[in-house]
């Protein structure tokens, strides 16, 4: 093994394994202009030249060669932040890095394109409450991750203060010996600077989540085209309609096709008990629906189903809340959810529920077949029971503190907060949700499936399935994590009587758990809405399935209806791409409707924000590779520069002219090199949406809209046709192509937006008048779909601009009394008093609650003072902030800091 470093040296930290000092006698030195790795273009240190000629040139993947000798166990946790940071994080440190240091850029032009990275490392450290990234230990993830870091967050402008679980993490890091050797033998006391020449032999980066917004197209992507890409490019264009097949034929009900591609498509069936927040709406129907509209565009075969899931606890429990029968909940809260999800625009072919005799049906015969084939166990568990109540009580019945974390408000099912799965008897501290008694401990009978016997059809069939799918990282993680740990026998019946009954001699006073029969749920809604949901269900050789989710439901849709439908042995259809986000945070903290913190479906159609700008924004911040959160400051910066600014300002602009110029119908359009040029840009970018939007990464596709809408404006302003239709024959004759063209660009942008947002979609197409194929069928070349005398209709802005004033007001409206009633929550939920703690003996809850205050005030004060706010206000916002790090101070038992002096500039 040959280790090639600078210097002899490695950038990352050995921590306690020091394999990668300058005394390694298999290190060398190279130079920054030595190209190690024959493959790659540019050089690229460290570099591990393996014994069998093999190269290992990214630090994770070094550093986990070396512990794997060591004897070091792989962990799923580890893994994953391994692959966030050479996915996520490196990109936007090399961007960081770029700008510190070559370009000399300072301030927030450096931090602004990490911010996010270092976020989301402070809230997984906040959220896990351990002082390391995988747990009570250093792991490898912490030594890649700070080695990473520590050339720039050394210098202490770029450690923001706010981000207290980051900061305590790098310097309880950063002052081992281990670390401390390996920065000085790197950097040599020159700092950051000493990454100088190796930075400088790097290519500028261009960071699509910092960068400014910009009409300018990126030189490098001009510089790729080759002639026979433009040459197609152009033979496209002038096939023009003539290109487009015939319109598939509507069906009702829609029916797999032989020989079509057949897409079925299902969202996580919403808990029918509660309101859905935008977290909800974008993990689950909105992402769902964007598919299904993108497979509708391309001709495919596509069904597209959702329901309420509306038995079990829950349900039980917001009935007793409202003093209603579990059935009139679910009545009323059904037409909650169709409400919302109509005025979000979203495409159900059906909307069902489980409360149905089909669900009965569907789930009793599934159950059958796993007893009769000798999958279901019965066995005697230990449960608790409420003697006040006088009955069993369900897992979510009770409430206590997390055998595993210490989260105090943890269900008897799963804990919020760590995640992991719970069996109620581990609660410590329970109690009786209704009563707020103690319950206790007595044997009950149950029915298990039996998954370990299971295991072995599972992973032949996710050896089969998960190779060329789009199964989302999380998802595959989370399906490993539990086969890695084998599978054991779940308990499918629960001491209810709101649910599918069992039919078992014997357990008559009992019904199947809400998640045995939740998913079957899609299947019952299917048989609903057409008595030939076989061809859909029990037709794997001919369907496709599409199943959205957030990463929460990837265990019961990647594991324990799978074997359920395996058991049963009835060739069932199942999931071919399982597609889970991660979480969407409301700013700085969780959506909370007992808080009133966050927007809730049926709130945000009383903001006068349209529902295609919600649509927009929430698919733009979408959670696919990490949490994410919503922010009324970056709506309204997204609202008023990508769509007014860029999106908008281009299609009204085109097809204005059109008007203005041209008496509404499209010029005659001469194409010149340059012209051509610009038809295979749009084009590429037009085949880039598609290939994104084929492996469901909706967010990113969305960036192709933008980017050619930025072309447009390009075009636009460097050809200037209301300077030239004033001028010559040929100058005028240059404004007609240039508007013609511009305006079928805008035409294009219709149909590409129409996943994302379908009444803007419908509206550009009828001020162009569009014709109606050029609607329906989008294509992967960029066709001549206004040709020259084509008339367009009236043409008007799309879009609002959002005030500051609008924004700051609903950010008031919606942040609730989100600090003080975190300490009296339990006083506010409880149906008897309870004692309400004071900031001086606060917990784990109300210091966090205090932290993620401080992190939002913070980013307020930071917001003000780059807009270049009253010095007033901005004065007014800090003395806020700090007053908050007081109340955490005292919280955590520390003396409050003393005021710091002004430092001079």
């Amino acid at each position: 093994k040959k280790l090639f470093c600078r210097n002899g040296v490695s950038l990352c930290c050995p921590g306690s394994l020091e394999f990668l000092g300058s005394s390694d006698p298999a290190a060398q030195s190279t130079g920054i202009t030595d190209c190690v790795v024959p493959f790659l273009t540019r050089p690229k240190v460290p570099v591990l030249q393996l014994d069998s000629g093999n190269y290992l040139f990214s630090t994770s993947a070094i550093c986990r060669y070396f512990f794997l000798l060591s004897g070091w166990e792989q962990d799923d946790l580890t893994n994953q932040w391994l692959e966030w940071e050479a996915t996520e994080l490196q990109p936007a440190l090399s961007a960081a890095l770029y700008y510190l240091v070559v370009q000399g850029k300072k301030g927030e032009d450096v931090l602004g394109s990490v911010r996010r990275a270092l976020t989301y490392i402070d809230h997984s450290l906040s959220r896990q409450n351990c002082p390391f990234l995988a747990g009570e230990t250093e792991s490898l993830a912490d030594i890649v991750l700070w080695g990473a870091l520590y050339p720039l967050l050394q210098d202490p402008a770029y450690l923001p203060e706010e981000l207290s679980a980051l900061h305590s993490w790098f310097q309880t890091l950063s002052t081992q010996e281990p670390c401390q050797r390996a920065a000085e033998t790197v950097l040599k006391q020159q700092g950051v600077l000493a990454l100088r020449p190796y930075l400088q032999k790097q290519p500028q980066p261009s960071s699509p989540e910092g960068r400014a917004v910009t009409n300018e197209p990126e030189e490098e992507e001009l510089a790729t085209l080759s002639e026979e890409e433009i040459a197609m490019a152009v033979t496209a264009w002038e096939n023009g309609l003539e290109s487009l097949p015939p319109l598939r034929p509507q069906q009702n009900p829609v029916l797999p096709v032989t020989g079509e591609r057949n897409v079925l498509i299902t969202s996580a069936l919403p808990y029918v008990n509660n309101v859905p927040h935008l977290g909800n709406i974008i993990g689950c129907v909105l992402s769902a629906d964007v598919f299904a509209r993108y497979s509708r565009l391309r001709q495919w075969n596509t069904l597209y189903l959702c329901g309420t899931d509306e038995y079990g606890t829950a349900t039980e429990t917001k009935a007793m809340e409202e003093g209603l029968t579990p059935q009139e909940i679910c009545d009323k809260y059904h037409i909650i959810h169709a409400d919302i999800y109509r005025w979000f625009n979203i495409s159900f072919d059906t909307f069902g529920r489980t409360t149905t005799p089909q669900q009965t049906k569907i789930t009793q015969d599934i159950f059958q077949r796993l007893l009769t084939r000798g999958f279901v166990l019965q066995d005697t568990v230990e449960q608790l029971r409420c003697e006040h109540c006088a009955r069993f009580l369900a897992d979510r019945f009770v409430e206590g503190v997390c055998p595993f974390c210490g989260y105090e408000e943890a269900r008897g099912d799963q804990c919020d907060k760590c995640g992991k799965l719970i069996n109620a008897v581990e609660l410590k501290k329970p109690q009786c949700k209704v009563c707020r008694s103690c319950p206790v401990v007595q044997s009950t009978h149950h029915l298990f499936l039996d998954l370990p016997k299971l295991e072995k059809r599972l992973e032949e069939w996710l050896g089969r399935t998960l190779p060329g799918s789009d199964w989302t990282p999380n998802a595959r993680f989370i399906t490993r994590s539990w086969l890695r740990d084998g599978l054991k026998p779940r308990c499918i019946t629960r001491d209810l009587k709101w649910g599918t009954p069992v039919p078992l001699e014997g357990f008559e006073d009992k019904v199947f758990y809400v998640w045995f029969d939740a998913t079957i749920g899609y299947l019952s809604i299917t048989a609903n809405y057409t008595d030939q949901w076989e061809r859909w269900w029990k037709n794997p050789e001919q369907v496709d399935l599409y199943q959205f989710m957030a990463k929460d439901n990837v265990p019961f849709h990647g594991i324990v209806f799978p074997c359920s439908a395996l058991g049963a042995e009835d060739n069932y259809t199942l999931v071919s791409h399982l597609i889970a986000t991660e979480y969407l945070n409301y700013e700085d903290g969780k959506f909370s409707k007992s808080r009133g913190v966050g927007v809730f479906g049926d709130m945000a159609q009383d903001t006068g924000i349209p529902a295609d700008i919600w649509r927009f924004y929430l698919l733009y911040i979408r959670p696919e590779g990490q949490d994410s959160a919503f922010s009324w400051t970056d709506l309204l910066l997204k609202n008023n520069s990508e769509l007014l600014n860029n999106l908008g300002n281009f299609i009204n602009r085109a097809g204005m002219f059109v008007s203005k110029f041209f008496g509404g119908y499209v010029p005659e359009m001469v194409l010149t090199p340059d012209d051509q040029r610009l038809l295979a840009h749009v084009t590429l970018e037009l085949q880039r949406y598609h290939q994104l939007l084929e492996k469901v990464r909706i967010r990113d596709a969305l960036r192709s809209i933008l980017t050619i809408s930025r072309h447009g404006n390009q075009y636009i302003q460097v050809n200037e046709p209301w300077k030239r239709i004033k001028g010559s024959e040929a100058d005028r004759q240059r404004a007609g192509t240039v508007t013609g063209l511009a305006v079928n660009i805008a035409a294009l942008l219709s149909v590409m937006l129409q996943p994302y947002m379908p009444t803007v979609s419908a509206t550009i197409q009828a001020q162009l008048q569009l014709p109606p194929p050029a609607c329906s069928i989008l294509l992967t070349n960029f066709l001549c779909t206004l040709p020259a005398g084509h008339q367009i209709g009236t043409v008007s802005p799309l879009f609002q601009k959002l005030e500051n004033d609008q924004i700051e007001s609903l950010r008031q409206r919606f942040g609730g009394g989100q600090l003080e009633e975190t300490f009296d929550l339990k006083a506010k939920t409880s149906p008897k008093p309870a004692v309400i703690e004071t900031v001086t003996t606060a917990g784990p809850q109300q210091i966090q609650a205090l932290m993620d205050e401080v992190t939002k005030q913070g980013n307020i004060v930071r917001e003000l003072k780059a807009q270049k706010a009253d010095k007033n206000q901005v004065a007014a916002e800090v003395a806020k902030l700090l007053d908050l790090k007081k109340q955490l101070a005292v919280a955590e038992g520390k003396p409050p800091e003393a005021p710091k002096g002004k430092k001079k500039k």
